[in-house]
Order: C-alpha cells, then structure tokens, then sequence
C-alpha cells in the first residue's frame, strides 16, 4: 500500500437520476388517508362526498403522474421491479380486501362506500409500487447471469 492512500471499501457509484416517486406517492397516499378520516367523522350520517371525491381525484392523478414518470427513467431494473412488485401487490390487494369487507360488514353503501372503494384501489396500487421503486432503483437495470 502506498503512503498517504487510506484502504477502504471501494466507492459507491453515483446514484441515478429519478423521478420524485417516493414524495409523490406519499402525497398521493397522505390525501387518500385525509379523504378517509372525512368520511369517518361524518358516519354514520351523511356524508357530503365533494371533498372526498376532490382528494380521490387529486390522488389519483398524483398515482397516474407517478407512474408516468417511472417509464420515463432510464435504464431502470424493470425486472426487478416486476419481480417484488407482483407479490407486494398482491399482500396490498388482500389487506384493501379486508379492509373493504370491514366497511361493508358495517353497512356501508351508496356513495361513501364507493369512494372508499375507489380509494382503497389506489391504497393496492400505489403502495406495491412504492415498495417495487425502493428495490428496483438498487438494481442493475438488466439480471447479470449467475
């Protein structure tokens, strides 16, 4: 070893250029929760739908945006992505699944219910791709051949 050089490990290559996916996910989720505590604090009543719909709709351009933006990247590991994605969205599908069969176990119907509905479909959506990006972003764009 020569002097002055200092034995480490090897440097961390420089990390891609991506999309903000994470922050506008979380946003897209943070106005599906804020559209949920609506229409809980008015059940059993009734429930004036405007502004949950307003913050369906909002988070559902957020998740269209998002995934527009991800198939833009690239070089990104899309193998990856698919291989942790398809299992987080089927894990997210049964919980929304449960979930849903909470609210219709309790007698919801109409209109709030098919805001919630429609809500916890992005809820499925959203958060497997959150989990899918984090992994993938890591990954080499192609599998190297073992």
């Amino acid at each position: 070893m020569e002097a002055g050089t200092a034995a480490g490990p090897p440097a961390m290559p420089e990390p891609r250029p991506m999309p903000p996916v994470t922050q506008v996910g979380m946003a897209s989720l943070a106005l599906i929760v804020a559209g949920g505590i609506y229409l809980a604090a008015h059940l059993p009543e009734s429930v004036p739908l405007t502004p949950a719909i307003v913050l369906l709709a909002l988070s559902a351009i957020l998740l269209a945006a998002n995934l527009f933006s991800l198939t833009r990247v690239k070089d990104f590991a899309w193998w990856r992505f698919l291989q942790v994605g398809r299992w987080a969205l089927l894990a997210y599908a049964i919980t929304a699944g449960l979930i849903e069969y909470a609210f219709l176990r309790n007698g919801l119907s109409g209109g709030p219910l098919i805001v919630v509905t429609l809500s916890l479909f992005i809820y499925a959506l959203h958060v497997p791709m959150l989990i899918a990006f984090t992994v993938a972003r890591y990954a080499e764009p192609t599998p190297t051949a073992s």
